[in-house]
Protein backbone atom coordinates (compact mmCIF):
# COMPACT_ATOMS: atom_id res chain seq x y z
CA UNK A 1 0.00 0.00 0.00
CA UNK A 2 1.40 3.01 -0.99
CA UNK A 3 1.09 6.01 1.64
CA UNK A 4 -1.99 7.79 -0.46
CA UNK A 5 -3.98 5.02 -0.13
CA UNK A 6 -3.67 5.41 3.53
CA UNK A 7 -4.75 8.83 3.52
CA UNK A 8 -8.11 8.76 1.91
CA UNK A 9 -11.11 7.80 4.07
CA UNK A 10 -12.25 4.67 4.40
CA UNK A 11 -16.00 5.46 4.51
CA UNK A 12 -16.91 8.23 1.60
CA UNK A 13 -19.72 9.43 3.13
CA UNK A 14 -17.82 11.03 6.02
CA UNK A 15 -15.94 12.83 3.48
CA UNK A 16 -16.61 16.68 3.28
CA UNK A 17 -19.55 17.30 0.68
CA UNK A 18 -19.41 20.33 -1.52
CA UNK A 19 -22.92 22.35 -1.44
CA UNK A 20 -24.17 22.67 -4.68
CA UNK A 21 -26.66 25.78 -5.68
CA UNK A 22 -29.43 25.15 -7.27
CA UNK A 23 -29.90 27.17 -10.61
CA UNK A 24 -32.01 30.27 -10.89
CA UNK A 25 -34.34 28.10 -12.97
CA UNK A 26 -34.86 25.34 -10.38
CA UNK A 27 -35.34 28.32 -7.93
CA UNK A 28 -38.03 30.03 -10.03
CA UNK A 29 -39.80 26.69 -11.11
CA UNK A 30 -40.14 26.42 -7.00
CA UNK A 31 -41.31 29.96 -6.42
CA UNK A 32 -43.84 29.60 -8.98
CA UNK A 33 -45.32 26.12 -7.68
CA UNK A 34 -45.78 28.29 -3.97
CA UNK A 35 -47.23 30.82 -5.86
CA UNK A 36 -49.32 28.55 -7.22
CA UNK A 37 -50.34 26.74 -4.04
CA UNK A 38 -51.39 30.05 -2.28
CA UNK A 39 -53.54 31.41 -5.13
CA UNK A 40 -55.28 28.30 -5.30
CA UNK A 41 -55.57 27.99 -1.36
CA UNK A 42 -56.74 31.92 -1.71
CA UNK A 43 -59.19 31.12 -4.68
CA UNK A 44 -60.91 28.31 -2.66
CA UNK A 45 -61.01 30.40 0.96
CA UNK A 46 -62.93 33.35 -1.62
CA UNK A 47 -65.29 30.64 -3.00
CA UNK A 48 -65.74 28.98 0.87
CA UNK A 49 -66.62 32.40 1.98
CA UNK A 50 -68.85 33.35 -1.02
CA UNK A 51 -70.50 30.15 0.02
CA UNK A 52 -70.92 30.69 3.84
CA UNK A 53 -72.28 34.64 2.70
CA UNK A 54 -74.72 33.01 0.18
CA UNK A 55 -76.06 30.82 2.50
CA UNK A 56 -76.39 32.83 5.24
CA UNK A 57 -78.25 35.34 3.40
CA UNK A 58 -80.82 32.42 2.42
CA UNK A 59 -81.42 31.41 5.99
CA UNK A 60 -82.11 35.11 6.68
CA UNK A 61 -84.54 35.19 3.91
CA UNK A 62 -85.98 31.90 4.95
CA UNK A 63 -86.16 33.02 8.40
CA UNK A 64 -87.94 36.15 7.66
CA UNK A 65 -90.22 34.49 5.40
CA UNK A 66 -91.49 32.33 8.24
CA UNK A 67 -90.83 34.28 11.24
CA UNK A 68 -94.51 33.99 12.16
CA UNK A 69 -95.35 30.84 11.14
CA UNK A 70 -96.32 29.54 14.09
CA UNK A 71 -98.25 32.53 15.57
CA UNK A 72 -100.20 32.01 12.10
CA UNK A 73 -100.93 28.24 13.03
CA UNK A 74 -102.16 29.75 16.86
CA UNK A 75 -103.99 32.24 14.93
CA UNK A 76 -106.01 30.09 12.42
CA UNK A 77 -107.75 28.08 16.03
CA UNK A 78 -109.06 31.47 16.90
CA UNK A 79 -110.29 32.14 13.13
CA UNK A 80 -112.00 28.69 12.82
CA UNK A 81 -113.82 29.78 16.90
CA UNK A 82 -115.10 32.51 15.85
CA UNK A 83 -116.49 31.24 12.06
CA UNK A 84 -118.00 28.42 14.26
CA UNK A 85 -119.74 30.51 16.53
CA UNK A 86 -120.72 32.66 13.66
CA UNK A 87 -122.15 29.36 11.82
CA UNK A 88 -124.83 28.49 14.60
CA UNK A 89 -128.47 29.86 14.91
CA UNK A 90 -127.69 30.24 18.56
CA UNK A 91 -129.56 32.91 21.14
CA UNK A 92 -127.20 36.13 22.14
CA UNK A 93 -126.49 34.62 25.06
CA UNK A 94 -124.78 31.60 23.51
CA UNK A 95 -123.18 34.34 20.57
CA UNK A 96 -121.61 36.09 23.38
CA UNK A 97 -120.28 33.56 25.38
CA UNK A 98 -118.95 32.11 22.14
CA UNK A 99 -116.77 35.65 21.56
CA UNK A 100 -115.92 35.03 25.23
CA UNK A 101 -114.41 31.77 24.73
CA UNK A 102 -112.80 33.13 21.28
CA UNK A 103 -111.10 36.00 22.91
CA UNK A 104 -109.68 33.73 25.64
CA UNK A 105 -108.10 31.84 22.99
CA UNK A 106 -106.60 35.30 21.31
CA UNK A 107 -105.27 36.20 24.78
CA UNK A 108 -103.82 32.83 25.09
CA UNK A 109 -102.43 33.24 21.99
CA UNK A 110 -100.94 36.93 22.56
CA UNK A 111 -99.58 35.55 25.87
CA UNK A 112 -97.51 32.84 24.14
CA UNK A 113 -96.02 35.10 21.71
CA UNK A 114 -95.14 37.76 24.28
CA UNK A 115 -97.73 40.12 23.40
CA UNK A 116 -98.69 42.23 25.91
CA UNK A 117 -101.55 44.95 26.77
CA UNK A 118 -101.35 48.47 27.05
CA UNK A 119 -104.12 49.89 29.25
CA UNK A 120 -103.10 52.73 31.48
CA UNK A 121 -106.39 53.65 33.07
CA UNK A 122 -104.69 55.59 36.10
CA UNK A 123 -101.17 55.88 34.93
CA UNK A 124 -99.01 58.39 34.19
CA UNK A 125 -98.78 59.76 29.98
CA UNK A 126 -95.73 58.10 28.62
CA UNK A 127 -95.33 59.22 25.18
CA UNK A 128 -93.65 56.29 24.17
CA UNK A 129 -96.18 53.91 24.92
CA UNK A 130 -99.26 55.92 24.87
CA UNK A 131 -100.93 58.68 21.97
CA UNK A 132 -102.81 61.22 23.92
CA UNK A 133 -106.02 62.02 21.75
CA UNK A 134 -107.76 64.54 23.84
CA UNK A 135 -107.07 66.71 27.14
CA UNK A 136 -109.73 66.92 29.83
CA UNK A 137 -110.28 68.28 33.00
CA UNK A 138 -111.23 65.75 35.50
CA UNK A 139 -110.64 64.46 39.08
CA UNK A 140 -106.89 63.64 38.73
CA UNK A 141 -103.73 64.70 38.87
CA UNK A 142 -102.24 66.45 35.57
CA UNK A 143 -100.67 63.74 32.56
CA UNK A 144 -102.70 61.26 34.57
CA UNK A 145 -104.47 58.95 31.64
CA UNK A 146 -108.17 59.66 32.44
CA UNK A 147 -110.07 57.11 30.09
CA UNK A 148 -108.24 54.88 27.01
CA UNK A 149 -110.28 54.72 24.10
CA UNK A 150 -108.30 51.77 22.18
CA UNK A 151 -105.65 49.71 24.36
CA UNK A 152 -102.06 49.31 22.93
CA UNK A 153 -99.84 46.18 22.20
CA UNK A 154 -95.93 45.76 23.45
CA UNK A 155 -94.12 42.94 21.62
CA UNK A 156 -90.34 42.06 23.77
CA UNK A 157 -90.46 45.53 24.48
CA UNK A 158 -91.15 47.15 21.37
CA UNK A 159 -94.82 48.84 21.20
CA UNK A 160 -96.45 47.88 18.38
CA UNK A 161 -99.31 50.03 18.81
CA UNK A 162 -99.81 52.87 21.33
CA UNK A 163 -102.85 53.17 23.40
CA UNK A 164 -104.77 56.09 22.57
CA UNK A 165 -105.47 58.01 25.55
CA UNK A 166 -107.54 61.03 27.11
CA UNK A 167 -105.39 62.99 29.86
CA UNK A 168 -105.92 65.11 32.40
CA UNK A 169 -105.02 68.53 32.27
CA UNK A 170 -104.55 71.39 35.26
CA UNK A 171 -107.72 72.89 35.70
CA UNK A 172 -108.53 76.42 34.63
CA UNK A 173 -108.07 78.95 37.33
Amino acid sequence: MSNQENTLPENPAAAPQVEVMPSLEELLKEAELKAQEHYDAWMYAKAETENIRRRGHQEAESARKFAIEGFSGELLAVKDALEATLATDASLETLKSGVELTLKQLATVFGKFQIQEINPMGEKFDPHQHQAMAMVEADAEPNTVVMVMQKGYVLHGRVLRPALVSVAKAPQI
